[in-house]
């Protein structure tokens, strides 16, 4: 078995963090969203990965590599476009070369891993295999319609009046199947090749298709409230570690982990919080679900449930929450006099300004 991971796409969602980054390698406890995939993928005893990639191309490699640092064999793949994840299983047949394989989704996490996912399907050998979770609004996602026995019987992409509240999450598994389907399908009307038509290609055509319903956690971290939440997940999990230094003036409380080169003066840190390798933090205050980032610097402020990226610096700010603060960003305050907002943002960006 193979996989198959998509890593490019713009990630509109998490602009201005996106225009100089790729979204799979945003960081949750200061490691890429890739990451966690990749590392599930490995776990679940599969070694060769074709990782699809776009206009972040040479930023992705550079991350990943060979792949060699997770245990795994990658191959690039170049998608000229985004055009739909069907289509990033059209450019890979060559690749894939018939094997069965597993579609991840570089930007999509799972808690738990997809092992007994994998198990299943090398036991079962059905023709597709699809993961299922319950959400609020299915209007956004491709929506699974399941018989009395739980096979898939029909799928819609983004329905606007769906039939169930069953979304698909961002892990697939196929056999060769699929790319007969593949070849056979149009564009939506998105201008896209759609995963659900391949999939509902298949079950017309008499091919079984199997689901798993997960009660675990899966997120889509397309978005900075997502990206947050999978910090504050993570973050739950972590064991207290302190390898850098901390003087005797600070209050470490709870799960904190201080990296090496790390130094934290005169402040109070209640966890889980992750203060990155080479960072400062002095006469400061890290609230519960604050990853810093490596070389950063948080100097007589408070900030709580974020995450700072690498090399960021925040100064002199009284509060900080819920907050995604991009690399090498400067965070200060606003001269007293005059009274005025002064800003400079990205496209797209999105601030909320007390009067």
């Amino acid at each position: 078995m193979k996989a198959l991971v998509l890593a490019g796409g713009s990630g509109s969602r998490l602009r201005p963090i996106t225009h100089t980054s790729a979204k799979q390698l945003v960081p949750v406890a200061n490691k890429p969203v890739l990451f966690y995939g990749l590392e599930a993928i490995r776990d679940a005893g599969v070694r060769e990965v074709g990782i699809v990639v776009g206009d972040t191309e040479a930023e992705i490699r550079a991350a990943v590599g060979d792949g060699s640092r997770f245990g795994l064999e990658v191959t690039y793949l170049r998608q000229d476009a985004p055009r739909g994840l069907a289509h990033a299983v059209l450019i890979a047949r060559e690749y894939l070369a018939g094997d069965d394989f597993v579609m991840y989704l570089g930007d999509n996490f799972v808690v738990g891993g997809i092992d007994d996912l994998v198990g299943r399907f090398r036991t079962d050998r059905p023709a597709a295999q699809i993961m299922l979770t319950r959400v609020s609004d299915p209007r956004a996602f491709g929506v699974a319609e399941l018989d009395g026995d739980g096979r898939v019987v029909g799928l819609e992409e983004k329905p606007e009046h769906p039939k169930g509240d069953l979304a698909l999450v961002g892990v697939y598994l196929f056999g060769a199947a699929v790319h007969e389907a593949v070849a056979e399908l149009k564009p939506s009307g998105r201008g896209e090749l759609e995963i659900t038509d391949a999939i509902q290609w298949l079950i017309d055509h008499g091919h079984r298709v199997e689901s798993t319903v997960i009660t675990g956690y899966w997120k889509d971290t397309g978005n900075v409230t997502d990206m947050l939440e999978v910090n504050r997940l993570v973050l739950e999990s972590a064991e207290p570690r302190v390898e850098g230094e901390v003087d005797d003036a600070s209050e470490l409380i709870g799960r904190v982990v201080v990296e090496t080169g790390a130094r934290v003066a005169g402040s109070r840190i209640v966890g889980p919080v992750i203060v990155g390798a080479g960072s400062v933090v002095r006469d400061s205050y890290l609230g519960p679900f604050t990853s810093i980032d490596r070389d950063c610097a948080v100097i007589d402020s408070e900030i709580e449930y974020s995450i700072v990226l690498r090399g960021a610096s925040i100064d002199g700010v009284g509060r900080i929450e819920c907050s995604l603060i991009g690399r090498e960003a400067e965070v200060t305050p606003a001269p007293r006099v005059p009274k005025a907002h002064r800003l400079v943002l990205g496209d797209h960006s999105k601030v909320q300004i007390g009067k």
